[in-house]
């Protein structure tokens, strides 16, 4: 009876274990993914964790980007750190998604932080390819919750390498325009690429909810930002996207600091694109 328990309870663990990345298209699975990871890197140290859920090509900022899989194989293990996704979402054709939240390192003195994961599907299991995070002080507010699943279900039958293209010039195009407004008019220019609800984690500071929040931060802290992108990608579903790069910004301290940027962006009904989640982590020389 007792080797029967000991193999019962051997295979639900294997079973959740093969289940723990599997997708299905849904923002749901997608957060089951990353609450697993998370209990991974606790149970099994970062190194078997990220190491598991990290695509081939997958980066991480630590600070600066590297391939993550290179980073953990001489990173030291760590069996502290934990996580918790508080916003998701997934693109309509199921196969890229995004997740957000808040982090902390547990040790004689606590370190807290947030940080934004970008995931695609390889062979039916969730792989996150980009994963940032930014030190914080302990979180006064609590953090609301929010993860909405895709509206309808869109994959093109036929996509060419040169639509593919076509559509990261898109994307590249509309941060080009940010970039040159920004120059013209400061961090006041972000008004005009922000979803209502977008959402800013900057380093120092809780996730800033809302666009008009976002903008009295940017009014307070920042005389002037510019932005030197150094990637995009489009999902295939055509209402999400990310930028990567890096942002030189001067405070209105006369405090000039780079900082290594992920941008989510997503479609507007009318076509156009706006930033819905926001991520800067300090950069390193």
């Amino acid at each position: 009876m007792m080797k029967k328990i000991i193999y019962s309870v051997l295979i639900a663990t294997i079973s959740v274990s093969a289940f723990a990345q599997k997708s299905d298209g849904t923002t749901k699975s997608l957060v089951n993914a990353e609450k697993a990871f998370a209990e991974e890197a606790i149970k099994d140290g970062t190194k078997a964790a990220f190491n598991k859920y990290a695509a081939s090509d997958a980066l991480v900022f630590r600070p600066n980007p590297v391939n993550a899989r290179t980073f953990y194989a001489t990173a030291p293990d760590m069996k502290n750190l934990n996580w918790t996704p508080t916003f998701a979402r997934v693109s309509r054709s199921g196969n890229w998604g995004f997740t957000s939240g808040n982090y902390v390192v547990n040790g004689e003195k606590k370190a807290y932080g947030h940080y934004l994961s970008v995931w695609r599907v390889e062979n039916g299991n969730w792989k996150f390819i980009l994963d940032l995070g930014a030190e914080t002080n302990k979180p006064l507010n609590k953090t609301t919750t929010s993860f909405a699943e895709p509206k309808d279900h869109f994959i093109p039958k036929y996509t060419t390498e040169k639509e593919l293209k076509a559509g990261r010039e898109v994307i590249l195009t509309t941060e080009k325009t940010l970039n040159t407004t920004l120059k013209s008019y400061g961090a006041s220019a972000f008004s005009g690429f922000l979803n209502k609800d977008a959402q800013l984690m900057f380093p120092g500071t809780e996730t800033i909810v809302g666009k008009e929040n976002i903008q009295a931060f940017n009014n307070r802290m920042i005389d002037k930002i510019s932005l030197k992108t150094t990637s995009a990608d489009k999902a295939l579903g055509g209402d999400l996207a990310y930028t990567y790069g890096v942002a030189t910004v001067d405070y209105k301290t006369d405090l000039r600091e780079s900082f290594h940027y992920v941008f989510i962006w997503e479609r507007q009904s009318d076509g156009n694109w706006n930033i819905m989640s926001q991520i800067f982590t300090l950069a390193e020389r």
